[in-house]
C-alpha cells in the first residue's frame, strides 16, 4: 500500500517516534487516501494520526527530531491526541472522526478508534454546520469572480473538493458506506437524493483538464446550477432528524 520512499520513511518514522516517546507512544494511525487505497502517488498526502498517554510541551518539542525527514518529503505534521483526548472529543470532530473509523491503518499500538463512539446527531449538527459556512463563503467569493470565466471555474474546482469531503458526511448520516474517492462521493450523493448530476459532471471536467465554459453566461449558468444542487444537499441534512 505504502511503497518505496514513502514505505522507508514511514518505518523510520516509526522507529523514531518510538525511541523519542518510548512508553507513552500509544499508537500510530496512517488515515485517509493513503489507506484506504485511493492515493495518487505524489499528489495526495500521507496523513496520520498520533495518539500519547500524556503530551506535554516536552513532548511535543522532542517530536521535531523525528518529524524533521517526514516534513522533508513534503508530509503534513501529524494531528497529537491523547487517548484520552481522543475518546472526549469525539462529539465535537465526529466528520474527521468517522471519517479516519472508515479509513484507517494502524501502524503501531492498539486502534484507538476499536471502541470509540460515535454519535449521528453529533454528525449531522456538524456537516450542516460546515455545509452552510462554506456555501457562505462561496456566495462571498463568487461576487468578485463572477465576472471572469477562469475565475469561475477555478472556484468552482476548489470549493467541490471541500464539499465533496461533506458528502462522505452526510452519506453516512443516510446509512450509506461513502466512497472514499472525492468524485465517487459526489457522484454517489447525486444518485442517493436525485441531484442533478450535470453542474458536478461539468465541474469535473474543469479539474481533469483545462476546459473553460465557452462563455461567461454559461460559466455563470454552471455556477447557478451548482449552488442549486449544494442548496438541497444542505436541505436533506436539514431535514435529518425529522425523518
Amino acid at each position: 500500500m505504502v511503497k518505496t520512499v514513502v514505505h522507508h520513511a514511514l518505518n523510520g518514522l516509526l522507529k523514531d517516534l518510538h525511541a523519542t516517546h518510548g512508553e507513552n507512544l500509544a499508537a500510530v494511525v496512517l488515515y485517509g487516501s493513503a489507506a484506504a487505497g485511493d492515493h495518487v502517488e505524489l499528489r495526495s498526502d500521507y496523513n496520520l494520526l498520533i495518539t500519547l498517554k500524556r503530551i506535554t510541551t516536552e513532548d511535543l518539542r522532542l517530536a521535531q527530531a523525528p518529524m524533521r525527514e517526514w516534513r522533508r518529503l513534503g508530509h503534513p505534521l501529524p494531528v497529537y491526541f491523547t487517548v484520552e483526548e481522543l475518546a472526549d472529543a469525539a462529539d465535537v470532530f465526529p466528520i474527521e472522526f468517522y471519517q479516519m473509523a472508515r479509513a484507517r491503518v494502524v501502524l503501531y499500538g492498539q486502534d484507538p478508534f476499536e471502541f470509540l463512539k460515535l454519535s449521528d446527531a453529533n454528525l449531522r449538527h456538524q456537516t450542516e454546520y460546515e455545509l452552510r459556512s462554506k456555501l457562505i463563503q462561496l456566495r462571498r467569493m463568487y461576487i468578485p469572480a463572477s465576472v471572469s470565466v477562469e475565475k469561475l471555474r477555478d472556484l468552482m474546482s476548489d470549493s467541490l473538493a471541500s464539499f465533496a469531503a461533506l458528502f462522505r458526511a452526510v452519506l453516512m448520516l443516510h446509512g450509506e458506506d461513502a466512497p472514499v474517492a472525492k468524485p465517487d462521493c459526489v457522484r454517489a450523493t447525486v444518485r442517493r437524493f436525485g441531484l442533478n448530476a450535470e453542474p458536478f459532471e461539468k465541474i469535473f471536467a474543469f479539474r481533469a483538464s483545462d476546459y473553460l465554459p465557452a462563455t461567461e453566461k454559461e460559466a455563470n449558468d454552471i455556477f447557478a446550477a451548482y449552488m442549486d444542487q449544494l442548496d438541497r444537499v444542505i436541505q436533506v441534512v436539514d431535514e435529518f432528524d425529522q425523518a
